[in-house]
């Protein structure tokens, strides 16, 4: 499953946080465990140290059955979080998302012509994607003319920056491929990609004039919509944006090609 091995080191971080969190607690813990008795609708608190039914907790006494209950299930939290991480630094040794491709990608090329791949590696899937044609949208009259190294022309100097940081990096993308969304209508995302990890198109928009307020009220919307169409940041809406003063961070596209898109 591809992408699972991100969703195990995600986990692996949050139990990490829990036992940090659960070691480090500065909360009292006195002797024994909590015994607890309701009977006829009363509910009464021992302290159980030396034995099974233990010493009655007088009711002024609140803070000693929270101390004693707190105590038993960081424990059993602490116990099971532990047990956890420990199956899942076990899973991560051995494990990787391709490790099925790689049984094929890592034969002699002459091998590969004779074998037909259990299922197509990302490369075919990715080059069949590459190579579906597609209508993008039409330059009107009168703006600017630029080009990006890979020969296409683009709306603005910032697109031609990230349109040629994915060339040089040999990350195909499509520009300006058409995407229908539910209650807005096409729209031509910046760049459109195929996921490593989903195996789905990703898309990046740059909203280049974030400054200017009609500008930045229909980037909103568009950004809304999207999420209307179960489009979201950071799972299949890449975002970078920019101002006449705040200009395009390449460490920040940097970091998020590394991470959608590597």
């Amino acid at each position: 499953m591809y992408g699972l091995r991100e969703l195990l080191l995600q986990e692996q971080k949050r139990l990490q946080s829990i036992i940090a969190n659960v070691s480090e607690s500065k909360i009292i813990t006195p002797e024994g465990r909590l015994r607890i008795s309701v009977d006829h609708g009363v509910t009464r608190y021992y302290q159980c140290i030396d034995d099974r039914y233990g010493e009655y907790i007088p009711r002024y006494n609140v803070q000693l059955p929270r101390q004693l209950a707190q105590k038993a299930y960081n424990e059993t939290v602490l116990m099971t979080a532990e047990t956890r991480a420990k199956r899942i630094t076990r899973c991560l040794k051995d494990y990787s998302d391709d490790e099925i491709e790689q049984l094929f990608t890592s034969l002699h090329p002459e091998r590969q012509k004779l074998i037909t791949p259990v299922e197509p590696t990302f490369r075919q899937l990715q080059e069949q994607w590459y190579s579906e044609p597609y209508v993008g949208k039409a330059f009107k009259e009168g703006l600017p003319v630029i080009y990006s190294e890979k020969g296409e022309r683009v709306r603005s100097k910032s697109e031609k920056i990230l349109a040629d940081f994915f060339y040089r990096n040999n990350i195909l993308y499509k520009y300006e491929k058409p995407l229908k969304l539910s209650g807005y209508g096409i729209v031509y995302p910046d760049f459109t990609f195929l996921s490593r990890k989903l195996r789905r198109e990703i898309y990046w928009e740059h909203e280049g004039r974030m400054d200017k307020p009609e500008y930045a009220q229909k980037a909103v919307k568009k950004i809304n919509t999207y999420q209307m169409n179960k489009i979201y940041p950071g799972d299949r809406l890449i975002l970078t944006f920019e101002t006449e003063l705040d200009v395009l961070n390449m460490k920040i596209v940097n970091e998020l090609v590394d991470k959608y898109l590597r």
